[in-house]
């Protein structure tokens, strides 16, 4: 794909294959914010004209975070979570408050994370550093979350989390997989939690099924194509 791996301050990824040039989704914008000591990817997604967008994955660092918004020059209009883990969540309460938006995802079945996130916090040194997050809005199988035109359905794929939910874009052929998939491996499952055999399920029967072209952002690490981890991911074939 061309995609580099990401680094600070940020990258950005604009959408502009031939399918969708001559449609309002070709306007699709996309940046990563490195964040953290976990280097986590912390993505910013707006329209190139109106500008509207949102932050997936606050996982900390929010000034940068911020300083990346600013330059960008877009609105954001929401903060969209893939899961409760620290590493993804941490600034997400920080961030709406500055921001004044509201926090929508992930699955309520990530409750005992988001409302642990204090508590997940002292397990890494990081005590008074991280608040519990109330989401503003739950997501399930099957709903779709939208800015300015560009519209996601969402998936919810246990696993590496048990409210782990994915954003698919059809029309530009672009996910957001959060921790569920990585370029050449797939997400842990030795964490509260975690289901190794849920996680797989999820992959095969729901992100395997999207067509081959399909590229995706994921927490850590480079993007990769649905292709390409079908064909060579060793977790998978």
């Amino acid at each position: 794909m061309g995609v580099p791996y990401f680094g600070a301050p940020f990258f950005v990824w604009p959408i502009t294959t031939a399918t969708v040039e001559d449609t309002p989704l070709a306007n699709l914008q996309i940046a990563i914010v490195q964040v953290t000591a976990f280097q986590q990817n912390c993505t910013l997604m707006w329209d190139e004209d109106t500008k509207e967008g949102v932050v997936v994955d606050p996982g900390g660092d929010i000034d940068q975070i911020q300083a990346a918004i600013l330059e960008t020059g877009m609105k954001v209009t929401a903060i969209w979570l893939t899961h409760g883990h620290i590493d993804h969540a941490a600034g997400a309460m920080d961030l709406k408050e500055a921001l004044d938006v509201e926090i929508i995802g992930p699955h309520k079945d990530d409750v005992p994370l988001l409302s642990g996130l204090e508590e997940q916090a002292r397990m890494f040194g990081l005590e008074g550093a991280v608040r519990n997050c109330e989401p503003d809005r739950w997501l399930n199988e099957g709903e779709t979350v939208s800015f300015a035109g560009h519209e996601f359905a969402v998936f919810h794929c246990p696993g590496h989390a048990p409210g782990h939910v994915v954003f698919y874009n059809q029309a530009t052929k672009f996910a957001h997989v959060g921790d569920v998939l990585f370029a050449g491996s797939i997400g842990r499952t030795d964490l509260p939690g975690g289901n190794h055999d849920a996680l797989i399920q999820s992959i095969k029967t729901k992100l395997m099924k999207w067509p081959d072209d399909i590229q995706f952002i994921c927490g850590h690490g480079p993007a990769s194509s649905i292709g390409k981890e079908r064909a060579s991911n060793p977790f998978l074939t």
